[in-house]
């Protein structure tokens, strides 16, 4: 399957740069899997859009103060922490920026004195291991008192506040990069769900870099998946249960959501997960999605393809785009059922 099979065009203008306020006032494209149909809503609708007994389940990462600065040798270098590595407390997968000009061994100094050793340059992914010499819990506080929110390469972050790029049931850090079609979702709007019988769970993806990333190869199943560490704890598995033997619908906040969902398939777990959802791959674990407008030859415009079909996807898009919905990360959203 070729890449260039999931691209479009898209103009600048339609690139949101901010959330509308209040959130649950952004546009609400349904789509109709089965027959394609398209109708124009908004989030603040979904009370009477889903039925007394479906499951909204959502993610609960929060995103961290990924970005760091340090130095060497008078030399400042920026880093981006992607995710603590599998092997080793303290070490984290990291973006450097100049990493040509370091070597494995190497210090860097941080604002509050800290000392990173780089213990591997993998070039193949562009990556660096660092070593903290501290604790992933001290990581976290270090990022949290002296690191900076990090924003997609397509949003103005100068005037971001911290909150702006959150959800506002985010839990348990470890995303830098924030599952956005939570985004639309506001007290109020929980609130009236819960009233109307519409359940709520919870699962944790936490994002990473990859989500940024669009797919540079030319055929699809040569893309190499990045691992993201995943839960589903034993509360949701057995709202998850329940709703189905109760005959109500599983709907999925998110493509971040539906990976964890198809990761466990209603069982609890945890661990690292590298699933990679494209068209031909049978979703089972959901009957509806909530997803907002995704980048181009991206692996999030893949999954969404596989689970409503790629010209209902293409079509849908280009809808938005003659009504001047809003696109990416401040965007409007997709209710697919």
């Amino acid at each position: 399957m070729e890449t260039s099979l999931f691209d479009y065009h898209l103009p600048p203008e339609r690139i949101a740069q901010h959330s509308v306020e209040p959130r649950d006032q952004a546009k609400l494209l349904l789509l109709d899997r089965k027959t394609g149909d398209l109708r124009n809503r908004h989030v603040s609708d979904l009370p009477n859009l889903l039925k007394e007994g479906d499951l909204l389940v959502f993610n609960d990462s929060k995103v961290f103060r990924a970005r760091l600065h340090g130095k060497r040798a008078g030399r400042s270098h920026e880093l981006f922490l992607l995710n603590a590595r599998e092997n080793g407390e303290g070490q984290w997968s990291t973006l450097i920026s100049n990493a040509k000009k370091l070597r494995e061994g190497d210090l860097l100094t941080l604002a509050d004195g800290t000392i990173a050793t780089l213990v591997l340059k993998n070039v193949a992914e562009g990556t660096c291991t660092l070593n903290f010499h501290r604790s992933n819990a001290e990581v976290f506080a270090l990022t949290e008192a002296h690191g900076e929110i990090p924003t997609p390469p397509y949003v103005d972050g100068s005037n971001m506040k911290t909150e702006d790029y959150q959800t506002i049931y985010a839990k348990n850090v470890g995303s830098v990069a924030a599952p956005t079609a939570g985004f639309h979702f506001t007290p109020e709007l929980l609130k009236t769900l819960k009233q109307k019988g519409i359940d709520q769970a919870f699962v944790t993806l936490h994002v990473g870099v990859g989500t940024f990333r669009p797919v540079k190869v030319e055929n699809v199943k040569d893309h190499v998946m990045h691992k993201e560490w995943v839960q589903l704890p034993e509360t949701t598995a057995r709202a998850i249960n329940r709703t189905k033997e109760n005959g109500g619908r599983i709907i999925a906040v998110g493509t971040t959501t539906l990976r964890v969902l198809e990761t466990f398939h209603g069982k609890t777990g945890e661990g690292w997960t590298d699933i990679f959802i494209t068209p031909g791959y049978d979703i089972t674990t959901v009957q509806g999605l909530i997803t907002n407008f995704h980048l181009p030859k991206s692996t999030l415009l893949m999954l969404v393809s596989a689970f409503a079909g790629r010209e209902n996807i293409l079509n849908a898009y280009d809808y938005a785009i003659k009504n001047e919905y809003r696109f990416y990360s401040f965007g409007d959203a997709m209710l697919i059922t």
